[in-house]
């Protein structure tokens, strides 16, 4: 079984990690969406609430898993026997950091491969702080995050609203 492991904090889930998720699955035979707590980031959404969302939006496509995991990404790979880690690029300034994390794990751990692909164009500017801040301002995300998603920021968001107006 060729496993990925698709890693991030996922606060929010987008449409574009989904594109990534349905993409990547022509690849591999199965992709476990491993949420990470974020030490650095302030999630807006619990641990639980990011996966409910993700286990949610993958619920009809085989392949894909949802899973908590702490520490080191390459240990949580090797525990999962995947084969490697999935990841999103955007831009070049993504590609440098991500190279950098990359190299980090190869060393590591040599038999995990970082296997990089590009969303869909029009994922392209997607990012879960821009569908925060736009979320925050009372703007509309409809179509770039699964739509239970969609009602949950907005409840986050309502009484930041009511302070605004």
């Amino acid at each position: 079984m060729r496993r990925a492991i698709y890693p991030g904090t996922f606060d929010p889930l987008t449409n574009g990690h989904l594109d990534l998720i349905r993409r990547g699955l022509r690849i591999f035979d199965e992709i476990i969406i491993a949420v990470a707590p974020s030490l650095k980031k302030q999630p807006l959404f619990t641990l639980e609430e990011r996966l409910v969302f993700i286990k949610s939006a993958v619920k009809g496509l085989k392949g894909a898993k949802a899973s908590v995991f702490d520490g080191l990404l390459v240990e949580y790979v090797r525990k999962t026997k995947g084969i490697a880690i999935l990841r999103g690029l955007r831009f070049v300034s993504d590609f440098e950091y991500e190279l950098q994390i990359a190299l980090m794990n190869r060393r590591l751990n040599h038999n995990v491969e970082t296997v990089f692909m590009m969303p869909s164009e029009e994922y392209t500017f997607l990012t879960s702080s821009i569908i925060k801040e736009v979320t925050s301002f009372g703007g509309s995300v409809k179509g770039l995050v699964p739509e239970e998603v969609e009602k949950a920021l907005k409840e986050k968001y309502k009484d930041v609203k009511r302070i605004m107006e």
